[in-house]
């Protein structure tokens, strides 16, 4: 890559293999044959991720993540349903707004950004308010990367008898979560994350008999999931024009993910990222914001510099002339900035990162190289 091409060390759009961006120069018709093919296949393989191909139907739908989002909410949810939305960072305050903006009702429970919720406060609010019919979670918090706890929240959240959706954009593909052991209504993810794809399509994750008893559900007709499988069930076509370039990449990206070895690959990469990252930037004296135990290896947020002379403008311009494009923080009581580690990058890539952060550093005299 060149600083004409950079490196996106995002959370996404990230960085693409050249054979996912080679399959997107073929045009295809929509109602075609060997189209629809190609989205019966995605989404066979996308549930054997999950485990879920008897229990769960994947649904595809156009649009970037947070569509798939309101999309699972407004279908899934019924209208007189109530929403305990877990938060701890702004895409669970943008799930609570979507219930909001929707017409759902909700409850929320926020901790610090840098605070996991835990199985025990799921059960205290459960047991407080016996009118919450699901739980919403966010699984890897994307504005600081913290990893919530999902498997023990998923299992109180079964025994009180109540359904629960998770937003595993961050996290599926690269972390595990299996159907069969976790119980969910919903779990939604989109084809530009960990994936490899790009951006432009979501999915969900829907238990059969939920989406099956959706009918009428949905606030929206682009959104409501329930008529967008019965459709393609019927004729393996999607409703309205689909992203067909996208989908065309995704499925190249998913041969490319099994061919290095599906999740558990994946997943080791990212992780060798996530540390080589860490390691190199201890060494420049740049704290990360949260302990080892609860950061999940896709974005790593770092406290920026407290030096005057830093400005996060200047030093994203600065690393992005020496090939690599970074995220601002996302946090609002202190200032950061984040480095992701997913796309299709590897540990060289990390360390070369680290060099450029130092050498924009150095230039911009906040530290001394």
């Amino acid at each position: 890559m060149t600083p004409a091409a950079p490196i996106l060390l995002t959370p996404g759009p990230l960085t693409t293999s050249l054979r996912t961006r080679q399959a997107m120069l073929v045009d295809w018709g929509s109602w075609d044959d060997r189209f629809n093919q190609l989205t019966a296949s995605l989404c066979e393989q996308l549930l054997a991720i999950i485990n879920g191909s008897h229990t769960h139907h994947c649904v595809p739908l156009q649009g970037s993540g947070t569509f798939a989002v309101e999309a699972a909410m407004g279908t899934l949810v019924p209208r007189d349903g109530h929403v305990l939305v877990l938060i701890n960072g702004a895409y669970g305050k943008r799930l609570a707004k979507i219930c909001e903006v929707i017409g759902r009702r909700f409850s929320t429970f926020e901790t610090a950004e840098d605070q996991p919720t835990t199985a025990a406060d799921v059960e205290r609010l459960l047991k407080a308010d016996r009118s919450i019919s699901h739980v919403a979670l966010i699984h890897c918090e994307t504005s600081t990367g913290i990893l919530n706890p999902l498997s023990d929240i998923a299992a109180v959240i079964a025994r009180h008898g109540k359904r629960l959706i998770i937003d595993a954009m961050s996290s599926f593909g690269a972390l595990p979560i299996d159907a069969h052991t976790i119980a969910f209504d919903a779990l939604i993810a989109a084809s530009g994350k960990c994936l490899e794809g790009v951006p432009g399509m979501g999915f969900v994750f829907a238990r059969k008999e939920s989406l099956a008893s959706a009918a009428g559900n949905a606030h929206s007709l682009a959104m409501d999931l329930q008529d967008q499988h019965a459709y393609m069930a019927k004729t393996g076509q999607w409703r309205f024009t689909p992203p067909t370039h996208v989908v065309a990449a995704l499925h190249e990206a998913l041969l490319q993910y099994n061919e290095e070895g599906g999740l558990p690959a994946r997943h080791k990469r990212y992780a060798n990222n996530c540390q080589t990252l860490l390691d190199g930037m201890a060494r420049l004296g740049l704290r990360s914001f949260l302990p080892a135990a609860i950061q999940a290896p896709i974005i790593v947020t770092f406290h920026a510099p407290k030096d005057p002379r830093y400005d996060f403008k200047t030093f994203y311009e600065r690393v992005k002339a020496k090939g690599f494009i970074l995220y601002p923080g996302k946090l609002t009581q202190v200032e950061t900035f984040r480095v992701g580690c997913i796309g299709h990058v590897s540990s060289i890539d990390m360390h070369a990162a680290v060099t450029a952060i130092a050498q924009a550093l150095g230039e911009m005299e906040v530290l001394d190289i």
